[in-house]
């Protein structure tokens, strides 16, 4: 194999359930063999907070080599990784089909499945990750899980970040008490005049749509309608991606396979399967197969999921959009996602925009340094501000009327990091929108201000 190649990366099957995937002396080795190769390359020294925790406990090791950096220490490594996968998918000369075979984020993952298995796992963080159950909670008292957990409430905030370690200053997502999911039944009447008349499709809501920001899934079936694809919303259950970042790998499986099982009837009836966030299309497409490698169902619900924003653009391309877009005057500063960036599709999003007339985009290609739950605990919320920098100053200095990314916690996270930059100096944006938004607002299929 020859360095620099420019085939494309290619991962291996997660084999979890193999005993020596949680040998604490094989995972060590493995890790050393890893670190060792990042130590001597140093290219993803500015991507998170992993490698510069790396780095820096090599150089500071008697030796300056990783020989001399204790196994303890490694956990420090571990714990900076947020599995945003732009080591692997963007940096990484050495990812197979490279014969070092190198791949992080799942080294990461394994590292946390076997001190799951020990025990030492879970806490606090594996509490907020049960999306479906705090979701389902909050719905029922929306007003008031919000007011705890609005950064302005000097009452509950310090309690949260006593309680439950989350940093009394990191924005939360705000509940809804009528689901996307529970407000399905008032689907929008589908143009039979678009050139893509014909089409279904099947939303899966996703955990943070259904519970947080229904609007998203809103505008999207608008846009769908309008462009004659006929739409249903599905919702049997988080995708896992959360027990993902904690290690938790049966629950990841169990909930692929209930996710599979509930969607292959609408495969059978020849519906696609649109994710409406990237991390969970990401799951669909790319990490279930690798945990379940030999699930038929899982394989084919992976070939038949699109990104959203993947599938207008696919609309674009083989039928053609319908007509009535109007420009977003002020333009776009588009945050591309890492776990959009991560599906090896293009930038859709922005390929998205760009069909809007007039469209004046400025891609930000940087991670936020949200990371999913990770970004809001008291431990990480101000190294994750500082991971995000200079996505936030490229958002801030792109002076655009509009802010969006794909990932809605990536977005509130960039506002965060805006009004850090912009203190006296400069507008901050009132909230990020996701592209799908702004593609709804730009045919005039936006609901509110």
């Amino acid at each position: 194999m020859r360095e620099g190649g420019l085939d494309a990366p290619v991962r291996q099957p997660l084999d979890w359930r193999d005993p020596d995937f949680a040998d604490a002396e094989k995972i060590d080795a493995e890790m050393r063999r890893v670190f060792d190769i990042c130590h001597g390359c140093r290219r993803c020294f500015n991507l998170c907070d992993s490698f510069p925790t790396l780095f820096d406990l090599i150089d500071e090791s008697p030796s300056g080599e990783l020989d001399s950096v204790a196994s303890a220490d490694f956990a420090k490594v571990v714990d900076g990784c947020t599995l945003c996968d732009m080591c692997f998918m963007v940096s990484c000369p050495y990812v197979p089909p490279h014969e070092f075979n190198l791949d992080f984020p799942h080294l990461m993952v394994r590292y946390r499945a076997a001190e799951l298995k020990k025990g030492r796992g879970g806490g606090m963080a594996a509490e907020l990750s049960k999306t479906d159950r705090n979701g389902k909670l909050a719905s029922h008292v929306p007003a008031l899980a919000n007011w705890a957990s609005d950064t302005g409430n000097r009452l509950t905030r310090p309690l949260l970040e006593t309680v439950a370690g989350v940093h009394r200053a990191a924005a939360l997502p705000k509940y809804h008490g009528t689901t996307f999911a529970a407000a399905a039944a008032a689907a929008p009447e589908v143009n039979a005049a678009a050139p893509a008349h014909g089409r279904k499709a099947v939303l899966y809501a996703t955990c943070f749509v259904n519970y947080n920001n229904p609007a998203i899934g809103a505008a999207a079936r608008r846009v769908l309608a309008h462009n004659g694809v006929e739409t249903e919303v599905v919702y049997p259950r988080c995708c896992g991606m959360p027990q993902l970042e904690q290690g938790d790998l049966d629950a990841v499986a169990g909930a692929a396979g209930a996710v599979a099982e509930a969607m292959t009837p609408w495969l059978d009836k020849g519906y696609d399967i649109i994710a409406l966030t990237p991390s969970c299309a990401l799951m669909l497409k790319f990490e279930w197969p690798l945990i379940l490698s030999g699930d038929a169902r899982i394989k084919r619900l992976a070939e038949a999921t699109y990104d959203i924003s993947e599938y207008v653009v696919d609309i674009a391309k083989t039928e053609g959009l319908a007509d009535g877009l109007q420009p977003l005057p002020g333009g776009v500063a588009l945050h591309m996602a890492c776990h959009a960036r991560a599906q090896n599709m293009g930038a859709k999003a922005a390929e998205m925009l760009r069909l809007v007339p007039e469209a004046d985009v400025a891609v930000i290609e940087r991670c936020s340094g949200h990371g999913g739950s990770w970004g809001v605990m008291k431990e990480h919320f101000e190294t994750a501000l500082k991971v995000g920098r200079p996505a936030a100053r490229l958002a801030a200095n792109s002076e655009k009327k509009y802010l969006a990314s794909e990932c809605p916690l990536a977005g509130a996270h960039l506002v965060q990091g805006i009004e850090r930059q912009a203190k006296d100096d400069g507008p901050v944006p009132a909230a990020a929108h996701h592209p799908i938004e702004l593609f709804a607002r730009a045919y005039g299929l936006s609901e509110g201000p």
